[in-house]
């Protein structure tokens, strides 16, 4: 995995982008040259800024492969769906780049060249693909990993791993170390016997040159008192086998905190968790100076949006509903109304549901479009919510959610944002478990928060809007 805007990308996904820009440079080139001729596409490349061309299209190509989730694990093991994508990115960018065209001729790269280059770079895309896949799935390319350790935290593990292969990892081996209890009328603690590490599977791997192949190991122990064979771990490291903590490689495979393995004193001497006075600084200029211009943007739409409300239900248009923000204080959120006057009338404070019929027909459209969320930019400006940040929650439910999930509390050290990481990677949270699955996400996100992982988070954003899948 590598570390890019404070959050983790696979080498093999990063790998997939660099080389299909250069595809798709290679595929505008030889399309320059099929046309021009050697000559002319030289003087064309150096002279007449044709290489800033060829990049500014490369640059299209992928931010479009982005944005339709082309690099995304779910859609690089499928076939048909990297098929019908691909043919939706070359549809948009053509589009999108011959407008940009029509607004800025200086840009063009010429009719021939532009289509031609077309068809050169939609063939090598998808016969890369194919390669990449059929080289994605073999064994032999794989990173061999060890996971020792059995639980949750194992178990969550194993899973993400056999879920994501563009992972390029392959567990070669997983090995369990059974507590063994007091035994009735035995004083001596607990604790598993040294000779474990000179007959188990890890001494097998040590005994060997090299190591059996295996690449590193993964401590993913629930209890490592008395029974980490730290010896032999060193020993291993020293030769080569790399090893880590199961806590930080789930995290970097899934861009969360596994809330029910991790101690307190892991967050707080986690490299990761610190924030600088300049970045809370910037935060809050940024939320400020965004929140004036958003609303100033948004007023044309207002009216707009008034009357379609109006004209959908009765009841008022500016809805607000107790949240709770940093430090637990209780604020006065602000949104368009999307339900029925009377939702919660006769059940109370209740989660929102899939096709909740509260939602009206008219709001449905707001919250998928994101609209209903303007006038959280008050909230923003008066200081009580941050543009990026975790969710807020009512207080009827986080009163709840304090006591049936662990950490819940921690979310509560910033400020909540109208988007966060738990946002644009986990549908809306209508349960205890949804809302335990956000706060790994959450958690993440406050371990990590910085300029660049924000930029990420908005970037993610735009995409959920264009390809209108807002929240419920």
């Amino acid at each position: 995995m590598i570390r890019l805007l404070h959050a983790y990308v696979p080498k093999r996904t990063l790998l997939l982008g660099i080389s299909e820009a250069c595809l798709v440079t290679l595929a505008l080139m030889a399309s320059a040259l099929a046309r021009l001729g050697a000559g002319e596409a030289r003087f064309m490349l150096t002279y007449q800024y044709g290489s800033l061309k060829i990049l500014f299209v490369s640059v299209a190509f992928l931010v479009c492969m982005y944005y339709f989730d082309l690099y995304d694990s779910a859609i690089l093991s499928n076939r048909r769906q990297v098929l019908v994508r691909l043919i939706q990115v070359m549809g948009v960018a053509y589009i999108a780049l011959g407008l940009f065209y029509y607004l800025y001729p200086p840009m063009k790269l010429g009719r021939g060249i532009f289509h031609l280059g077309f068809l050169f770079a939609g063939l090598l895309l998808l016969l890369w693909r194919r390669l990449f896949s059929a080289i994605n799935n073999t064994q032999g390319f794989a990173e061999r990993v060890v996971i020792l350790g059995e639980g949750s935290l194992a178990e969550s593990l194993l899973h993400e791993i056999e879920m994501r292969p563009e992972l390029g990892i392959c567990v070669a081996g997983r090995e369990r170390f059974p507590e063994i209890e007091n035994q009735p009328g035995n004083n001596e603690i607990s604790r598993v016997p040294l000779v474990l590490s000179q007959t188990s599977f890890c001494e097998g791997l040590a005994i060997s040159r090299p190591v059996r192949g295996i690449d590193r190991i993964v401590v993913a122990m629930d209890e490592r008192r008395g029974q980490l064979p730290v010896d032999l771990l060193l020993s291993l490291k020293n030769r080569g086998v790399q090893v880590q903590d199961g806590n930080d490689v789930y995290e970097s495979i899934t861009g969360k905190v596994p809330i029910e393995s991790i101690r307190l004193s892991w967050l707080l001497f986690s490299p990761g968790s610190h924030t600088s006075r300049l970045f809370l600084f910037y935060k809050r200029f940024a939320s400020v100076v965004i929140s004036i211009v958003g609303l100033l943007l948004s007023l044309p739409l207002i009216p707009f949006v008034i009357l379609a409300i109006k004209l959908s239900s009765r009841g008022r248009v500016l809805y607000w509903q107790n949240r709770v923000g940093r430090d637990d204080k209780v604020f006065r959120c602000y949104k368009f109304r999307t339900m029925r006057s009377d939702a919660e009338a006769e059940s109370g404070p209740i989660w929102a549901e899939d096709h909740d019929p509260r939602v009206t027909p008219v709001g449905r459209f707001l919250r998928k479009m994101r609209i209903d969320e303007i006038p959280q930019l008050l909230n923003v400006f008066k200081g009580d919510m941050s543009l990026v940040g975790p969710r807020p929650e009512r207080p009827e439910f986080v009163a709840a959610l304090n006591e049936q999930i662990p950490y819940y509390h921690l979310r509560h050290a910033v400020r909540p944002g109208i988007t966060g990481w738990a946002q644009i990677l986990y549908k809306y949270g209508s349960s205890v478990e949804d809302a335990k699955e956000k706060l790994r996400y959450d958690l993440y996100y406050i371990k990590n928060s910085s300029v660049g992982l924000d930029l990420l988070i908005v970037l993610n954003t735009i995409k959920t809007v264009l390809l209108s899948c807002g929240a419920k």
